[in-house]
């Protein structure tokens, strides 16, 4: 990463499936050219073990994550801030990127139910790169 390198946040209330993949993607699709963090409101004690085998099955491992709480200071230091569509209020800073993906969560779902959502997540990071000028 540089000093230039843009920070983006992904926030979702557990930091346990949604916001862990997003990371998961944006961090090995963006290399070393963004500053990739997630958080959550009330972070879980794991990561969601199934959101860690879709991503296995597209050769991201996330497995070593764990979930963190989000603060004031994560989010003034991002550029970006991508919430999950799960209801968590983030503080507003101005100038910051906010957007927020309506996803499904993968909270209690099988591998079946996690594949779509962790493909449409991909889908997200990937357009996001490219609004936010990330090779």
């Amino acid at each position: 990463m540089t000093d230039s390198a843009p920070t983006v946040l992904f926030v979702c209330v557990h930091n346990a499936g949604r916001s862990q993949m997003a990371a998961g993607f944006l961090s090995a699709l963006g290399s070393e050219a963004v500053d990739v963090r997630s958080a959550g409101s009330m972070p879980a004690e794991q990561i969601n073990p199934v959101a860690v085998q879709a991503m296995a099955e597209v050769g991201i491992d996330i497995s070593s994550q764990v979930p963190k709480i989000l603060t004031v200071d994560a989010v003034k230091q991002a550029d970006a801030v991508i919430t999950m569509g799960c209801g968590d209020a983030c503080p507003i800073f101005p100038g910051k990127r906010y957007e927020d993906w309506q996803l499904d969560d993968p909270a209690g779902q099988d591998i079946d139910a996690v594949r779509p959502i962790r493909d449409e997540i991909r889908n997200r990071v990937l357009s996001l790169m490219t609004e936010i000028g990330i090779p």
